[in-house]
């Protein structure tokens, strides 16, 4: 709090400032982030949907978007250098893609099969939450880098690297859906195969991972982004809070495959050899200079 108060009142005079004030705030907030916010929010989303949360607290909008911003902030802060005109050009294209394909899945059901949100998560239009890209696009954004760290000099062959992506952001939903059925975020009326969840949700995932995958490959500059990744040893921290979460929703609902998938994604996390000592707060202060 005192870091995040310091960058108020010293506000920095540019964006490069601006960029290393908010990567060092992130830096020796890394656990807190990436571990402490996952776990808590678990807590809280299970005992909202359990009915031991008065209705103030339970399943509160705001609460549920403020606790995902900051989960998200690592990749934010970890990617904005080297978001350039054409990359920011990319985002607001996929935000608009991510409102105008879950608005049509709403209404017609189509890519993904019927279904409805069973809980407002933060303001709502057209049946779809206002924050919609704050929760989709993490998503590609996550695995796009995650593959470039785990397929080195693979990725460079355009196909393995597309391909591999995509099989990552649809392996995450198989994460994602069953967990958020079962916290009754949103529903498929007619019920589906795989803990709830309809097959046509995955087929409709693949469509939307296919566009939004080719699009961050299109314009964002692949270069930036690892020189970025060899020297931001946080941008991956999201990602350790979706496992975390997810994960742990899913095993206290006896979902055994989306939990073991989720311990998968982890174990390829740790791959990575990005969360070392620096992510404990009591070593924080030491690694910050890594």
């Amino acid at each position: 709090m005192s870091t995040l108060l310091a960058l108020v009142q010293n506000r920095p005079d540019d964006r490069q400032a601006w960029e290393a004030a908010m990567d060092q705030l992130v830096r020796q907030h890394r656990f807190t982030i990436a571990v402490v916010f996952p776990v808590v929010g678990a807590v809280l989303l299970l005992a909202s949907a359990e009915g031991l949360l008065p209705e103030p607290l339970a399943f509160n909008p705001m609460l549920v978007l403020m606790g995902v911003l900051v989960m998200r902030s690592p990749l934010v802060v970890g990617i904005s250098p080297v978001v350039d005109r054409k990359a920011f050009a990319g985002v607001a294209g996929l935000a608009a893609y991510a409102y105008g394909i879950e608005y049509v899945g709403i209404e017609t059901g189509f890519p993904y099969g019927e279904f409805f949100y069973g809980v407002d998560l933060g303001p709502m239009v057209g049946g779809v939450p206002l924050a919609l890209p704050v929760f989709f696009l993490p998503l590609v954004f996550n695995a796009y880098l995650l593959c470039l760290l785990l397929l080195g000099s693979t990725a460079e062959r355009t196909a393995v690297r597309l391909l591999t992506v995509i099989a990552l952001v649809l392996t995450m939903d198989v994460v994602l859906d069953p967990g958020a059925v079962a916290l009754g975020f949103w529903r498929y009326p007619g019920g589906g195969a795989f803990y709830g969840v309809p097959l046509s949700n995955y087929a409709g995932w693949v469509l939307s991972a296919t566009v939004a995958v080719g699009v961050v490959d299109l314009t964002f500059d692949r270069t930036a982004l690892r020189a970025r990744l060899e020297s931001c040893e946080f941008a991956l921290d999201d990602m350790v809070s979706f496992v975390l979460l997810w994960g742990g929703i899913n095993l206290f609902y006896g979902n055994v495959v989306p939990a073991v998938v989720a311990a998968g994604i982890g174990m390829g996390l740790l791959r990575t050899d990005r969360f070392d000592a620096s992510m404990l707060p009591w070593r924080g202060e030491q690694s910050a200079g890594r």
